[in-house]
């Protein structure tokens, strides 16, 4: 897996190198306020080194390692979510669900992954909810438990079943198709960030993302694209023209995902889904691309190397 501890010492030297600039920064200006970009440089530092040891650690570690990330996303989606008191108890089955759909990644039954979820906890939920039986706020209650399972497990669970999956480069093993798409998704998130902040003029939903630009958002499909191009071949079985349009899709899906994320939290009126991760906000946030470019990259992949014999 020597193409995997590449791309790791890429990150972590990346990260150093972020932590001096920011170290620089604030000491050449300390009438400034660097703190923000402290948190973010430290709690990358976390992030990836959380990611990285469960990666290291083997499949069945990654697999429950990213249940918890669900776990965790989920009970912050329902920190901010206006919920009744009553739906407490249909939220001990929409967190029963978690383990339920990650042993369905990590065993590879294709069948009930796909399908436990959008229909049979779709199915499952109306009905204890019925049960209750209250009926005042039914729908939005309902509403909103099914689709906080669909943004927080069921997308994020797609993530399992790559590890489990078996379809991997020889030189990255299961590592580098995880890291290639967590790369990817964020690079994106940077690159449409850095295109918006320098050439960005025209709007494309200002009352949902006032900062989204249509310059930022070809700037990172453009960059995405060429960047997974170049690492598809390295970290996965994917070609380079494969990696191509898979960067494009990524990018595509990842900004609606973003854009999404802000819709929810413009409806409530927050600035941020949490405060768990310094400097970016809840989990929810900094996940809000994955929660989209996962599903729909593991399609892809899926459908592309379906003929791959290990």
């Amino acid at each position: 897996m020597q193409n995997s501890f590449y791309m790791t010492l890429f990150l972590v030297g990346a990260l150093i190198v972020a932590t001096i600039i920011a170290v620089v920064k604030k000491q050449k200006h300390p009438d400034r306020d660097y703190e923000e970009l402290m948190l973010r440089t430290k709690s990358w530092w976390w992030i990836i080194g959380l990611v990285l040891a469960a990666l290291y650690m083997g499949q069945k570690t990654t697999t429950i390692f990213f249940a918890f990330v669900s776990f965790l996303a989920l009970k912050e989606f329902y920190s901010i979510a206006p919920l009744r008191t009553v739906d407490r108890r249909l939220v001990f089955w929409a967190y029963l669900s978690i383990p339920v759909q990650y042993y369905f990644a990590y065993i590879q039954w294709y069948g009930m992954f796909i399908i436990f979820i959008p229909v049979y906890m779709f199915l499952f939920l109306p009905m204890r909810s019925t049960l209750i039986g209250e009926t005042k706020g039914y729908i939005q209650a309902n509403a909103t438990i099914q689709w906080s399972l669909m943004l927080s497990v069921f997308t994020l669970s797609h993530i399992a079943y790559l590890v489990n999956l078996g379809r991997f480069n020889e030189q990255s093993g299961f590592i580098g198709l995880v890291l290639f798409l967590l790369f990817i998704t964020q690079s994106n998130d940077v690159s449409q960030y850095v295109f918006g902040k320098l050439f960005g003029k025209h709007k494309i939903i200002p009352k949902v993302s006032p900062n989204k630009t249509w310059e930022g958002f070809l700037g990172g499909l453009v960059m995405t694209t060429i960047l997974a191009g170049l690492l598809a071949p390295f970290l996965t079985i994917l070609s380079w023209q494969q990696g191509l349009v898979a960067g494009a899709l990524i990018a595509s899906v990842g900004f609606i995902g973003d854009v999404v994320l802000s819709s929810i939290k413009r409806d409530i009126g927050i600035k941020d889904t949490g405060s768990l991760i310094p400097g970016h906000g809840g989990l929810l946030d900094r996940v809000d691309s994955l929660m989209y470019s996962t599903p729909i990259f593991f399609h892809y992949f899926y459908y592309i190397t379906k003929d791959f014999i290990a």
